[in-house]
């Protein structure tokens, strides 16, 4: 199994357990580079 396919995984479980433990995974795996790209996450979990 790929690891892109793990990391994806997880952050689908994630977001279903913690948002806060989700938005932080996935700047790390996202490689966030600003606050914009966590306002955006952010905004896709309000949805």
């Amino acid at each position: 199994m790929p690891s892109k396919m793990i990391g994806n995984l997880v952050m689908e479980q994630l977001k279903k357990l913690d948002k806060v433990a989700y938005i932080r995974f996935a700047s790390v795996y996202r490689s966030f580079e600003d606050i914009k790209e966590f306002g955006e996450e952010i905004a896709r979990l309000q949805d």
